[in-house]
């Protein structure tokens, strides 16, 4: 036992979780807790970001990319609110993050003080838990309790907010060990499960769904078995890329919005949906009353309040999707569907093949797969939020799991160069590369600094046609082609502004340059972050789509341009 100021309780919290990289910004009422950064910055590595919204994301990208909680830091008022959509980002795709947040000191709370504001309060719908820590003699164990709770069952954000007085104080320190997490196991589990494995017996076309729940090493193993053992086609959320080795025959693609035909075909003719831990978005599901008609519902997840939200389950098991699919493999004998599977795989390629202009031939379809080719199909791949984004999803074959960080629930624009920041300090010796539209790139683009100062070797590739692509994509076919606002036509240089932070950066124009460019980009990248502006025709669109609230069977395959 020793005495500490709360701040350097903080810290030695922070090294007792497993902490080793936090990302942040200081101020005033946070002026104690860099303190103590400074005096274990040889266990504590603190990245500083341009912006607190690409800490938090940093923070995201970092959990999302190891597994473990991410760890962000910021100041009271705006440094607090300027978290929020990181927060918000993270708690929609169930990401576990720890936020710390100074504020004012106890005497000064609730009297408008300057940099003041009800952070708690705030982040109250967006936030696992959240605490103010008002007693130097609560904090640790607080600390404590905000990673339990950030990693434990559905993972999440949590916010600690922390005012100034309470990181001066001293207390006495005790290191304890981390709070052993025991997995969830409902009553009469194992009798769902019983009746889970009979369905999957009775079943003569099962289609596995997978969701983000089971995007984890673990999970990806035991669902490969399942697949093979159940003998059935293999689907994936945007939130689930690479749980399951899409290079394999098994796996038919995406299913929604912007899914492929095959996951379409498989939907409209299965007789059991395997839904394992996936929330049923919208974006996945469109018109509720169509969805899965000819099949029976089997829906696997951690979380009861994701039961029959959206979607009506026939049979439900709660449990962490990994132990659930585990404990299923232990009494389900070898199925034999072989029949079902070829039909439902020799459609499993994209059918929509893009095609660029005279004056601009380069096509994003060309960029993604080039780079699929040339990376060994390795590469943790980031995101920014629109056409870029599912681009990057349709034409990457994902061969692992957390292989894909892209922001699905909230869909936040300028989330993913921060969180490739984040990705690359998990993952240093892997490629890190983030996709963005020029819309979407424009919204954080400060944090090119970061990779600079830090030389954070990421290579950002910003996919151009100079419009809000996915917008104006909805314009054209909703709005009577009123292209408002979505038309950009912004001067950047993007070369320039790459150059003027310090980063090489190319411009690649001509569908005959790609392979050149993205491999240079890609040596490069060993050792320093690198830029890439690639400008594509303003009407590539993506597809196919299904307009929102349709069947997903019933996706549109051409756009016709005629403007």
């Amino acid at each position: 036992m020793s005495k500490m100021t709360g701040a350097d309780i903080i810290c030695e919290c922070l090294i007792e979780q497993g902490v080793d990289t936090v990302f942040g910004y200081p101020g005033g009422a946070v002026l104690n807790i860099y303190d103590s950064l400074y005096k274990y910055s040889d266990k504590i590595k603190h990245v500083l970001t341009a912006h607190e919204q690409g800490a938090s994301h940093a923070a995201d990208g970092y959990a999302r990319a190891s597994g473990k909680t991410g760890v962000v830091i910021a100041t009271s008022g705006p440094g607090a609110t300027n978290l929020v959509t990181g927060i918000a980002t993270a708690y929609m795709d169930s990401v576990p993050m720890v936020a710390i947040t100074g504020n004012v000191a106890c005497a000064l709370l609730g009297l408008d003080s300057f940099q003041e504001v009800d952070i708690t309060g705030i982040t109250m719908p967006i936030t696992k838990h959240n605490f103010i820590v008002k007693d130097v003699e609560k904090l640790a164990d607080t600390i404590r309790e905000a990673f339990y709770i950030a990693s434990e069952g559905r993972k999440g954000p949590v916010l600690v907010d922390v005012p100034k007085d309470v990181t001066a104080k001293v207390a006495d320190f005790v290191n304890k060990p981390i709070k052993p997490y025991t997995p969830i196991k409902t009553l009469h589990q194992d009798d769902c499960i019983q009746k889970a494995v009979e369905m999957i017996k009775e079943s003569k076309r099962p289609y596995i769904y997978c969701g983000g729940g089971i995007n984890n090493p673990r999970g990806a193993q035991v669902l490969k078995q399942l697949a093979k053992v159940a003998d059935a086609p293999v689907s994936a959320s945007l939130m689930a890329q690479g749980c399951y080795d899409q290079t394999d025959g098994r796996y038919i693609g995406m299913l929604g919005m912007h899914g492929t035909a095959a996951a379409a075909k498989a939907l409209s003719e299965c007789d059991l949906f395997i839904a394992i831990g996936t929330r049923f978005s919208d974006r996945v599901i469109g018109d509720p009353a169509t969805f899965a008609q000819k099949a029976k519902v089997l829906h696997i997840d951690i979380d009861p309040a994701e039961i029959n939200k959206n979607i009506t389950a026939y049979h439900k098991v709660i449990g962490d999707s990994a132990d659930v699919v585990e404990k299923l493999l232990k009494l389900l004998p070898q199925q034999d569907h072989a029949e079902w599977v070829k039909n439902i795989c020799s459609d499993r390629e994209l059918n929509v093949k893009q095609v660029g202009t005279k004056e601009l031939d380069l096509t994003p379809q060309q960029l993604i797969e080039t780079l699929d080719r040339l990376t060994g199909g390795d590469a943790l791949i980031c995101t920014e939020v629109g056409q870029a984004q599912m681009w990057a999803a349709q034409y990457y074959k994902y061969r692992f799991p957390r292989q894909l960080i892209t922001s699905g629930g909230l869909g936040t624009m300028g989330f993913g160069l921060g969180a490739s920041i984040g990705a690359k300090c998990a993952c240093p010796s892997r490629t890190v590369i983030n996709v963005a539209g020029d819309g979407s790139f424009h919204m954080n683009l400060n944090e090119l600094v970061t990779l600079s100062k830090h030389n954070i070797p990421v290579i950002e590739l910003v996919i151009n046609n100079n419009v809000l692509g996915m917008v104006r994509q909805w314009q054209r076919l909703f709005y009577e082609k009123h292209f408002s606002q979505t038309t950009l036509d912004r001067p950047t240089d993007y070369v320039k502004l790459g150059e003027a932070f310090g980063i090489k950066s190319f411009a690649l124009t001509k569908a005959a340059d790609c392979e050149d460019v993205l491999s240079k980009a890609i040596e490069i990248s060993k050792t320093a972050p690198v830029l890439i502006e690639a400008r594509i025709d303003r009407d590539i669109n993506v597809l196919p789509m299904v307009p929102a609230g349709k069947s997903v069977t019933e996706p549109i395959l051409d756009i016709v341009i005629d403007d």
